[in-house]
């Protein structure tokens, strides 16, 4: 039998498939059969600063009625109802599903600012959170607002969690910062244990015919491991932190291709909706075959073996590959057009 086991932010891990944050999660059924079908790890949903902001403005609200106490931007936001967890039935679901379960349980909170970040990360510590994932989520519309501002208010947020848990942290980051190195070094000198690339940018849909912007929800496919595979390469070996890679995984060869390029887990959420819970072990069944064929002990000895500091040409990681890329294209099309 093939070793699978593997480490993420410090967390001995049976395997490495991760749940990513997901609806599926909040059942308590269905996170038990996360476990059993092989799973090593959860991340739970997330809570969304919207979402504490609302809770925290309805007390308001019934303290003093009579009052708008509700800034207007949050009439576009969803009603307070909409949510599926509110905070303490959310916290008293992690207490639960970590006594039920014997597997990692990580917390999630999904916010841009700093905020009450800080408090609710000690409450899911110790509602007894085996680590905690940061989801960052921040677009800048403003023109006023610069990339270094957008970077600083990151910073502050992590390092303020960081600095209030003894939990390890981890970041999942946008894939649109322009300096990825750089950043990461920041956040590991902020405190961060681990990233997750990347957190899916869920673009709206336009109705020509109402003219309505609607929000837009589609399940992730394996073409979008790519850019994930691309900055896990060039990442690794340049950090301390752990790499969390999700977005695209779907099969034994997505996984594969997440460690060889560097990741310490690979993280399923959409293959789990599409395809079932049961996924996890068919995928994992998969990956002992291919190891195994091709006689590897461990996964462990696959890590990295595709990074860029592993591979003898760089190119394909730098402009190098998008020359070749578009001047092989253009040779195929003029060799076929002869």
């Amino acid at each position: 039998m093939i070793d699978l086991k593997t480490t993420y932010l410090g967390l001995p891990l049976k395997g490495p498939i991760v749940v990513s944050s997901t609806p599926l999660s909040e059942s308590l059924d269905n996170a038990r059969r996360m476990e059993d079908a092989g799973a090593s790890a959860i991340v739970l949903t997330s809570l969304f600063e919207e979402q504490l902001t609302l809770e925290s403005q309805a007390l308001d609200e019934d303290l003093s009625r009579g009052t708008d106490s509700f800034p207007e931007s949050l009439h576009y936001l969803p009603e307070q109802a909409d949510y599926r967890m509110t905070h303490d039935v959310y916290l008293d679901y992690l207490r639960r599903t970590k006594e039920a379960l014997s597997i990692p349980i990580l917390a999630s909170l999904n916010g841009a600012t700093s905020g009450g970040w800080v408090r609710y990360a000690k409450e899911m510590e110790q509602a007894g959170a085996d680590a905690i994932e940061l989801n960052t989520y921040a677009l800048a519309t403003d023109r006023s607002q610069t990339s270094r501002d957008v970077e600083l208010q990151l910073l502050d947020l992590v390092e303020g969690v960081c600095r209030a848990v003894k939990v390890p942290v981890s970041v999942k980051l946008s894939q649109s910062f322009t300096s990825i190195p750089h950043l990461v070094a920041c956040l590991e000198d902020a405190g961060a244990r681990g990233i997750v690339l990347f957190n899916r940018f869920y673009q709206p849909d336009f109705d020509i015919e109402t003219l309505e912007v609607r929000p837009s929800l589609h399940f992730s496919t394996p073409s979008e491991l790519l850019p994930r595979l691309h900055w896990a390469a060039i990442l690794y070996g340049h950090t301390n932190m752990d790499i969390g890679i999700t977005g695209g995984v779907h099969t034994a060869e997505d996984v594969l291709k997440s460690i060889m390029a560097g990741g310490s887990v690979a993280m399923m959420a959409s293959a789990l909706h599409i395809h079932g819970i049961e996924h996890i072990g068919r995928v994992l069944a998969d990956l002992q075959y291919w190891l195994e064929k091709r006689e590897y002990t461990s996964l462990a000895g696959t890590r990295g073996c595709l990074s860029r500091r592993s591979v003898p040409d760089v190119s394909p990681f730098d402009r190098g590959n998008y020359i070749k890329t578009l001047s092989s294209y253009s040779l195929r099309q003029t060799v076929a057009a002869f």
